[in-house]
């Protein structure tokens, strides 16, 4: 009898999946038992990360023979999603995590994203990023021998301080480069600066490199360094990024409705004229719920729609044209843009569910909408509406950057 492997190898990959969801919900369920009193200590997530590294969720991507669970980009989102049903900052953490792995696959020779691949599932390593092109002055390569050296600060660097790895974006001879480095080297600097309102848990402090020695091996991709043009395949590097903030966006509202519709069971009275004995049967507490799933469904729905979309230009691979590169990205961006939204309207509107003593600091539920205003001005929501709009009345494609 013969055996379809593609079969085999699908529902293989479906187990794994699973399996690896499940363990991001007992992860979710964990962080959020303790989310309040974390996000009030502010203190570097240290215990967070090496609780995602024990249930062996950083790296799932990697092949299966090398350690891995084999899943594609979209899959990981859905993990990230999953994790933001907990703590929106450890989402924020392991969703660039994801997305910092892909970058030697799309920049860097087979050797370079083969090695950095064994070694990240072998040793289950966790990726800080320094790739904001905002803020600071801008990091600049330079040659020093037969190798280079390191200069520049930036005031935006998520997990820099604890990565075992940092994914770091330069320019060298004025072009933009990509760089895997390993953490701890002589001239790197966390600055242990950050203290917002909001993604308390996420180390996203300023860095600083001085002199910071870079083998050419480190540098991703073939020789010359310079003078290639990236292409369509390789520019979505960008909405990697942005479908890891539509899904901590719409994991974070999933949660916060979630704990808010407990908190309500347990805990909301009616209100007095509502002529109803328990706050479930209050016709506004019950309008305002189903109004919130519902855009919350819809939101998900669109960001599920939007890793399809992303795995499929993936999937493409180098062949990928201009034109499917702007289809995928406009995807994500649809669904940046909803999700933003929605996402904050929620976190906002949860508390009439609950009614006014679920404002009680202790509760901590204002940490979701706190969470979501600090991150959903990362780049402003308006710019993805607009590139939407003119794609969809102009056909004109969004000019790759680190945001577009």
């Amino acid at each position: 009898m013969s055996v379809d492997t593609g079969q085999s190898t699908a529902t293989g990959n479906a187990a794994r999946f699973a399996a690896a969801l499940d363990r991001a919900d007992r992860v979710a369920a964990e962080l959020r038992a303790t989310a309040a009193e974390r996000d009030r200590a502010n203190q570097p997530p240290r215990a967070e990360i090496e609780l995602l590294r024990r249930h062996d969720l950083l790296q799932v991507q990697e092949p299966v023979e090398y350690g891995g669970d084999g899943l594609s980009y979209a899959q990981a989102a859905q993990i990230t999603r999953r994790i933001a049903r907990g703590d929106t900052s450890i989402a924020h953490l392991v969703g660039y995590h994801y997305a910092q792995t892909r970058i030697a696959h799309l920049f860097g020779t087979p050797e370079q994203a083969d090695e950095l691949s064994r070694r990240n599932a072998e040793q289950k390593l966790f990726w800080g990023g320094v790739q904001n092109p905002r803020g600071g002055s801008k990091l600049v390569l330079t040659r020093d021998g037969d190798g280079f050296r390191l200069n520049g600060r930036r005031s935006f660097a998520s997990g820099a301080s604890l990565g075992d790895y940092l994914s770091v974006t330069a320019l060298y001879e004025g072009e933009l480069v990509f760089i895997s480095l390993p953490a701890g080297r002589e001239g790197f600097k966390a600055l242990g600066d950050w203290d917002n309102m909001g993604q308390r848990l996420t180390d996203s402090g300023g860095v600083e490199f001085q002199d910071t020695r870079v083998e050419r091996s480190e540098i991703l991709g073939p020789d010359p360094i310079t003078g290639r043009t990236f292409t369509p395949y390789q520019t979505l590097v960008t909405p990697h990024w942005q479908l890891a903030f539509v899904n901590f966006y719409i994991g974070t509202a999933e949660g916060a409705l979630e704990e808010a519709l407990d908190w309500t069971r347990r805990y909301a009275a009616p209100w007095e004229t509502s002529g109803v004995e328990r706050a479930t049967d209050d016709p506004y507490i019950l309008q305002t719920a189903g109004e919130l799933r519902s855009e919350i469904r819809a939101a998900a729905l669109l960001a599920d729609r939007a890793g399809e979309a992303l795995q499929a230009a993936l999937d493409t691979g180098p062949s990928l044209t201009a034109e499917q590169r702007a289809e995928a990205a406009i995807a994500v961006y649809e669904a940046k843009y909803l999700t933003t939204k929605v996402s904050l309207e929620a976190a906002s509107r949860l508390f009439e569910i609950q009614g006014a003593r679920a404002t009680t600091s202790a509760y901590g539920f204002d940490r979701h909408w706190r969470n979501l205003r600090t991150h959903t001005l990362h780049d402003p929501v308006a710019y993805k509406a607009r590139e939407v709009g003119d794609w969809t009345l102009n056909r004109r494609a969004p000019e790759f950057s680190l945001y577009r």
